[in-house]
């Protein structure tokens, strides 16, 4: 079993944007930076929160982040827009396209918005949770250019990013938040588990002989306890979730995300290293479409009525998409960022090499 520590999320926080600060961020993009990322843990997506401190430290001391990046635009419809992030930090410039897109959609009533050349965005329900709290309906497509990391149905070999999808709905009992990447389970999951965390499920990676997997040195090769992690170190892949269902759906993301924005997609790779995203996303106003009041009211109806259905385990009750992580969010609050020591030992490190003095 995993050893965790348990670290306050507003102490976690500050030791994080201290992290970014001495790696050269400015005081705005450390702070967005760390707000995501512990964001992500109290969500319960460990997979996208602090774990990604070391790597996004790397990443940017090879200069495959650039900081002081802003989304630039390419094209200005008015309902349709297409952002460059320049290679700047993902949280930072998908931010500033999406409060542009929600913008654009309050005042239009739809926003079609496509940003290209992101470095790593990160958990992409947070972009589907802000248009919520604006009332507005949110559909979100993402790739990872430079990141081949998953296999196709039938495939043992990586042509697919984890390629994320999200969507977000806004109503009066809380949004309706679906957020997952089209793998088994994300990347970071891989991580999390390399680091000591929660291990994977079984058969979540394929070896290139075909042969099923949890096993995360079958994507990154050998590595040490604490230390970098390196899916190029490896030789298998993440498995798609859902069989032809989930690959179909990944498929669909490398082709709006990467091929119509004009980001890159997962592949082929040249030069491999950069990690880019795109994102394809449509903002959609309830009051341009007729009566909000009635849309809320049916909406809630039909979600409540779900919940209602008789769970299989007594004590594991239907939720709606999002539920779980309010629930996890309100849990850490009080408890604290739940992390391995492993993890929390490369984060230490990562922290000590910038001369920053963890809590």
């Amino acid at each position: 079993m995993a050893s965790y520590v348990h670290i306050p999320a507003l102490e976690l926080q500050g030791f994080v944007t201290r992290i970014f600060l001495a790696a050269g961020c400015t005081e705005a993009e450390a702070g967005r930076i760390s707000h995501h990322l512990v964001g992500a843990n109290l969500a319960g997506h460990d997979s996208h929160g602090v774990v990604r401190v070391p790597r996004y430290v790397e990443w940017h001391r090879a200069g495959h982040i650039v900081g002081g990046r802003k989304a630039e635009v390419v094209t200005d419809g008015g309902g349709f827009l297409l952002l460059d992030g320049g290679y700047g930090w993902g949280q930072v410039v998908a931010e500033q396209a999406t409060r542009l897109a929600i913008a654009r959609a309050r005042q239009l009533g739809a926003c079609v918005m496509g940003l290209r050349n992101s470095a790593h965005l990160g958990r992409v329900g947070d972009y589907a949770e802000m248009a919520a709290a604006e009332g507005l309906i949110s559909i979100h497509f993402v790739n990872v250019g430079g990141s081949v990391l998953v296999a196709p149905f039938g495939g043992a070999e990586r042509r697919f990013s984890t390629a994320p999808f999200s969507v977000g709905v806004p109503l009066p009992g809380g949004p309706v938040v679906l957020d997952f990447a089209t793998s088994l389970v994300a990347e970071g999951k891989v991580l999390v588990a390399s680091n000591g965390g929660k291990a994977l499920p079984e058969g979540a990676l394929v070896s290139p002989d075909g042969t099923l997997s949890a096993d995360p040195r079958t994507l990154y090769g050998d590595y040490a306890p604490v230390g970098p992690r390196n899916p190029e170190n490896g030789l298998g892949a993440i498995r798609a979730f859902g069989e032809h269902k989930g690959s179909g759906l990944a498929f669909m993301c490398e082709l709006l995300a990467g091929c119509l924005t004009g980001s890159p997609t997962s592949g082929p790779v040249e030069a491999r290293g950069r990690v880019v995203n795109g994102m394809l996303s449509i903002h959609l106003s309830p009051k341009h479409f007729g009566d909000e009041a009635a849309f809320h009211a049916a909406a809630q109806s039909y979600v409540d009525w779900v919940k209602t259905c008789r769970p299989v385990h007594p004590d594991e009750p239907v939720l709606a998409p999002g539920e779980m992580e309010s629930r996890r969010r309100a849990e850490r609050l009080v408890s604290g960022v739940p992390l391995p020591e492993e993890a929390w030992a490369n984060i230490r490190a990562t922290a000590a090499a910038l001369g920053v003095e963890a809590p």
